[in-house]
């Protein structure tokens, strides 16, 4: 039987999947990985223990299911966009202003380059059309103009700058060819100008005060660059053995963990044309992901980026940067959650079931109970389509109750708030000539009934939740199954391996009138929020 194997590397784990020719999941495993916070708004990990969580994960999958290492025939990656930095010797460079010799990531959620992000946006050039008008402090360009300016000694011992998914290829491979998914995304490569370095913008990168990463062509950022799906190697002797793998599997060009659940999600079996859907991957933050064959230019929103989901089609990113995160702070600010985090523990339940639960005995309606609690969700800034990393959240309609009452009004506003950030985001593209109609949901949030039910109901679309439990896995899995030779093209992946899904549909009616006009508080609190930041800029 020929396996493959897909592997994740998200915010807080590494996970790891075996899955057959048809696409079914035949065993995961996970391993937790550690964020270290040495700062406010900075978070740095290590790229040693994030291999360690990778191996540890895939010899369980393996284990979990039952699958003889040598069947496998390809494996995938995919990661956060976080910035990874070595020296010649492919060793830690160190990201961290105390010297943490290990701690050389550099998270996608770490904004400590905001400032330079807002001074490359004030330079401006070619490249930043393609990133929405305005690129962010997620991506590596701002992270690495801090690092050259803050860490000259660092800057200088550095011989590489990866993103995590094509370190991790680097990792398995030995190998320094790019992915076009990460270097497009989250670069600013061009990819419609080709995969030998020509989409480099070397006046750009002089401009932002980066000449230096033009030298060698591009030797340190990729010279040479691969499509999804394309083979970049097979496993090292040395990776084989850490993994429990036999040597010469093959290895895809990675992909950035969102992109994966948009390849294991978009091609679910429905009728229409992949275009009108939306790919919504909803796990610690939120990406939502469309591909079109022609490109799309919207203010706010990232992209459009060629060749970066499928060849030959342009892929458009909005999103979210808190969203499981957002719900999480929300609870845990809550003076209620102590004692609700302890019941969970003693019944063996989610904390989240257990609001949810309460929130079905608080009314016969559930979505009109937040009529007057109204939470803004941009506790870590706006990714899209205001694209403002500075901005903050808030919480309106607030009493003196501190119960379980109170708790779950504030739960079910955020997630309502997050819904219409997504309507936020689907307009915007809709008036710049998407056709969204259909949001395919996966990540952590996907299989919560509440989040699709939301949804649906706040932006009018058909929510359809795949089948397939692990569909950001199963992209990974198809990247690797391609690679292997075994499918002809991603396409081919996307037809043979995604299944079929449930459909959503939104409710109409009063539900409707009642989402508009939340929408419209959603939209005056950010109005609002920017008059506050005004307000407080003014000088007597």
């Amino acid at each position: 039987m020929k396996t493959y194997i897909g592997v994740d590397v998200g915010t807080g784990s590494a996970r790891a999947g075996v899955f057959d020719e048809g696409g079914r999941l035949l065993g995961t495993k996970a391993r937790a990985i550690e964020t270290h916070r040495p700062r406010a708004g900075w978070a740095q990990q290590s790229s040693a223990e994030i291999w360690a969580a990778v191996t540890a994960a895939v010899r369980g999958a393996l284990e979990a299911a039952g699958a003889e290492p040598g069947d496998v025939r390809g494996i995938g990656f995919d990661a956060t966009c976080s910035l990874v930095v070595a020296d010649a010797s492919g060793g830690p460079v160190s990201v961290d202003p105390g010297g943490a010799a290990a701690e050389d990531v550099m998270l996608w959620m770490d904004h400590r380059a905001m400032g330079d992000a807002e001074e490359i946006n004030a330079i401006g050039g070619e490249p930043l059309k393609y990133v929405g008008g305005r690129i962010s402090p997620e991506m590596e360009l701002p992270k690495l103009r801090w690092m050259k300016r803050e860490l000259p000694e660092a800057w200088a011992n550095a011989a590489q700058f990866f993103d995590l998914p094509d370190w991790l290829v680097h990792r398995a491979t030995g190998g320094l060819t790019r992915s076009l998914n990460s270097t497009v995304c989250k670069w600013t490569y061009l990819g419609h100008e080709g995969t030998e370095g020509q989409g480099w913008d070397d006046g750009f990168l002089a401009a932002i005060g980066l000449e230096d990463l033009a030298r060698d062509n591009h030797a340190a950022i990729g010279a040479h660059l691969a499509a999804p799906g394309e083979t970049c190697g097979t496993l090292t002797p040395a990776a084989a053995e850490e993994l429990g793998l036999p040597e010469g599997v093959a290895v895809s060009a990675s992909m950035i963990d969102a992109y994966a659940g948009a390849l294991g999600t978009l091609g679910v079996a429905l009728d229409e044309d992949v275009s009108t859907r939306l790919a919504v991957i909803a796990g610690t933050s939120t990406c939502h992901i469309s591909i079109n064959p022609e490109a799309i230019f919207v203010p706010g929103v990232w992209g459009p980026y060629f060749g970066a989901l499928k060849p030959g089609f342009w892929a458009l990113e909005g999103g979210q940067s808190a969203a499981g995160a957002l719900l999480d702070a929300v609870i845990a600010r809550h003076s209620a959650s102590a004692e609700l985090k302890a019941r969970a523990e003693a019944e063996g339940k989610r904390i989240t079931d257990l609001i949810e639960a309460h929130l079905a005995g608080m009314g016969e309606e559930t979505a009109t109970l937040a009529a007057s609690r109204h939470v803004q969700p941009d506790f870590h800034g706006n990714r899209s389509p205001l694209a403002d990393p500075w901005r903050m959240g808030a919480i309106a309609g607030i009493t003196l109750d501190t119960g379980m009452d109170d708790l779950a009004l504030d739960y079910l506003a955020a997630m309502q708030g997050l819904a219409y950030g997504t309507r936020h985001i689907v307009e915007e593209m809709r008036a710049a000539g998407a056709t969204v109609d259909t949001l395919v949901l996966s990540g952590g949030l996907a299989q919560n009934t509440l989040f699709q039910r939301e949804n649906a109901d706040a932006t009018g679309c058909r929510v359809v939740v795949p089948a397939q439990s692990e569909p950001v896995l199963l992209g990974c899995a198809m990247l690797a199954a391609t690679a292997a030779g075994d499918l002809a093209d991603l396409d081919a992946a996307m037809e043979t391996m995604s299944g079929p899904g449930e459909a959503v549909m939104p409710r109409g009616g009063d539900i409707k009138d009642y989402h508009d006009r939340k929408y419209r508080v959603f939209r005056r609190m950010q109005d609002d929020y920017a008059a506050y930041v005004a307000l407080m800029k003014e000088t007597s």
